[in-house]
Parts: C-alpha cells; structure tokens; sequence
C-alpha cells in the first residue's frame, strides 16, 4: 500500500463520513497483527476505523481519526464518533464483569434497572439464549461469555429505540 496524500490523483479533500467502527466492539482483544491499516496514510494500527466515500472515487475508504479530519474538512465529527465508540466498549467492558446470579433451575439472571435479564441453556442444543425483559433472542451461544456479550449489544439496541 502506498500513501495516498502523495498522490494527486486521489482527492484530499471532499470526502464524506459514512459511519465508525471498531474493530474490537465485542470487548475482546486481539493481538497487534489484527488492527486495520489507514488507506490514506499506510499507518497501520488503526482500531477505530473512519469510511469515507468521494463521489470522484469509486470505492470506500477505511482510514483513521486524524486522516478522517483532513479528508472530511470536519475536527468536530470523526472524534466524537471515536468517543461514542470508546465509550461503548468501556460499558461492554463493564457489563463483561458483572457477576450474575444463578436461579434454581441453573440459569443466570440479572435485575438491570427494571429489567428483568435471562440467559439460560436450550435443552435440545444445550447453546445459551437470552431474554431482555419480555424479549426473546433469536441466536444461540456457545458460550456464556458470547451470551452476554450479546445481551449487552440488545441493551445498547434498546437504548438507541429509547426503550430501555
């Protein structure tokens, strides 16, 4: 890959910030040789990753916070989609340690609020569901821990609905 600031041919400029993400959204980490590499500048560790499209270029652009900036013209936006990001994982960080308590019949609940939360092993697959107050999730788990994590990924859609 090369860096696209030295080439004129890719515009600098005018750029438009499709949406962030990050790379490790499930709380997990991950080793070094797994973050994205910035399109623009080759840099190589990017873990919140800015898309960008250009209406004179054909394809997406996956680049970091500081490149997102000068493409977009904008030093408002790419940060606080960052820290919206940052902060979600530190909530999932959190919510990962939670300790859950274990009903008599060997499921694990919790009391959130006024939110009555339920994960519990499906007899016939022997996976883990889950249960958002009067919600059942569709998926099934392996483990405990993906159990959770989706739970915490169901709160998070809830909240953003205003229905938590």
């Amino acid at each position: 890959m090369s860096n696209f600031w030295k080439i004129s041919r890719i515009p600098h400029k005018g750029w438009i910030l499709e949406y962030v993400y990050d790379i490790r959204e499930d709380g997990q980490f991950v080793d070094e040789d797994e973050y994205e590499t910035c399109m623009m500048c080759n840099y190589e560790t990017i873990r919140y990753v800015h898309v960008l499209t250009h209406k004179d270029v054909g394809e997406e652009f996956r680049v970091g916070c500081i490149c997102a900036e000068k493409m977009t013209d904008d030093y408002v936006k790419p940060k606080k989609h960052e820290q919206r990001l940052r902060n979600k994982f530190h909530r999932c960080i959190n919510w990962l340690k939670k300790e859950w308590k274990t009903s008599k019949n060997g499921n694990f609940y919790l009391k959130v609020k006024k939110h009555h939360i339920l994960i519990y092993k499906d007899k016939k697959s022997g996976k883990f569901r889950c249960k958002i107050g009067d919600h059942f999730g569709k998926k099934q788990f392996d483990t405990f821990e993906l159990a959770k994590i989706a739970v915490f990924h169901g709160i998070e859609y809830f909240k953003e609905k205003n229905e938590w």
